[in-house]
């Protein structure tokens, strides 16, 4: 089993979200961009652009914690460049 650190975005409010599974990737997705309550609610046009994978739940999550801990835009589009 594979499991996930990933960033998404939506151009409808311009913002990114990290997170981390052990789902399919696009399962995850279609989950992100079904109407419901939380932070990925807010818009449906959610796209996956950057992930990386990892054997370990928690490599995944320390990655996800890691990112959102820069708490930086400017650090999501740098990783988004390579």
């Amino acid at each position: 089993m594979a499991y996930y650190t990933y960033i998404l975005y939506s151009k409808e409010i311009d913002r990114y979200y990290v997170g981390f599974t052990s789902d399919i990737l696009q399962e995850r997705l279609r989950k992100h961009n079904t109407n419901h309550k939380g932070y990925t609610g807010k818009a449906n046009d959610w796209c996956i652009v950057y992930f990386e994978s990892y054997k370990t739940k928690t490599e995944a999550y320390s990655r996800e914690r890691e990112i959102k801990g820069k708490k930086s835009r400017v650090y999501i589009e740098k990783l988004l460049e390579q």
